[in-house]
C-alpha cells in the first residue's frame, strides 16, 4: 500500500508538470489576460471539477463560455449539433468552442491561426488530466470499490448529475425551439422565458419526430441524428 502511494505521488508530480507545463508556457508567452491563457485556465478547471460525462459537463461549459468569451448561446447549440452529427465523443464540442473564442478575439494573429491555437490549448487543458487521473487511480481501483463511504458519495453525485443533464436539455431545447428568449426572475433565481410566438415550427416538428423515433419505434440514435442533420440541411437550403 505504501509503495503504491509512493508511485502515485510520483505519477501525480510528473503528470502535473506535463499537464501544466504547456499551459504555463502559454501564459508566460501571451500574458495572463490573453484568450489562450483564459482558455487554458478555464478548461483545466472543467477537467477537474466536473462529473457525470459530457452532458453534465456541457451544462456548465455552455453557461461559462458565454460569460467568459465571445461566444453566444446559439454558438454553443450549433457546436453541440456539430458534435452530435460527426464521429467522435460529444465532449469534443469544447474544441469548437475554444476555436470560436480565439477566432473572435485573435489579437494580432490571423483569425484562423488564433482559432487553431485556441482549439489546441482547449483540447490539451481538457483531456490531459484524464490520463493523469487514470494512472493515479488504477492502483487503488479494487480497494476503492469496497469503500462504502466513497460509493455513497458517488451515488449522490450521480443523482445530482441527473438534474444537471436536465438543465442542459431545457436550456439547449429552448434555444433550439425559440428565436426569442428573455431572462425571468423569481425569488432571486433567474430562468429563461421563451416568447411562444417565436417558436421555430420546423425545429419543433423535428424534435417530436426524433423523440417518437427513439422512444416509440426504437430507431438507432445514429440514424435519427443523421436524418435530422440531413433534414435541417435540406430545409435551410430551400427556405
Amino acid at each position: 500500500m505504501q509503495a503504491s502511494a509512493g508511485r502515485a505521488g510520483k505519477v501525480l508530480l510528473v503528470g502535473l508538470i506535463a499537464w501544466w507545463g504547456p499551459i504555463a508556457l502559454v501564459v508566460l508567452t501571451t500574458g495572463l489576460g490573453s484568450v489562450y491563457s483564459q482558455e487554458g485556465v478555464f478548461f483545466s478547471q472543467v477537467a477537474v471539477i466536473t462529473f457525470g460525462g459530457a452532458y453534465a459537463v456541457l451544462a456548465y461549459v455552455g453557461q461559462e463560455v458565454v460569460t467568459r468569451f465571445s461566444v453566444a448561446t446559439t454558438d454553443v447549440v450549433a457546436g453541440l449539433g456539430l458534435a452530435e452529427s460527426t464521429p467522435g465523443p460529444l465532449i469534443m464540442v469544447v474544441q469548437f468552442l475554444g476555436f470560436l473564442a480565439a477566432y473572435r478575439d485573435p489579437g494580432s494573429l490571423p483569425p484562423v491561426v488564433a482559432g487553431t491555437l485556441g482549439a489546441l490549448v482547449t483540447v490539451w487543458a481538457t483531456f490531459a488530466p484524464c490520463f493523469l487521473w487514470i494512472f493515479l487511480g488504477a492502483p487503488f481501483i479494487e480497494q476503492l470499490r469496497g469503500n462504502r463511504a466513497l460509493n455513497g458519495a458517488l451515488a449522490a453525485v450521480t443523482a445530482a448529475v441527473v438534474g444537471v443533464i436536465l438543465n442542459l436539455a431545457v436550456t439547449f431545447g429552448l434555444v433550439a425551439l425559440f428565436d426569442r428568449i428573455e431572462q425571468g426572475e423569481l425569488a432571486n433565481v433567474t430562468f429563461p422565458v421563451p416568447h411562444l410566438s417565436s417558436v421555430d415550427g420546423f425545429a419543433a416538428l423535428l424534435a417530436v419526430a426524433g423523440f417518437l423515433a427513439l422512444w416509440r419505434f426504437k430507431v438507432n440514435v445514429l440514424w435519427v441524428i443523421g436524418a435530422s442533420a440531413a433534414a435541417g440541411l435540406v430545409y435551410r437550403a430551400v427556405t
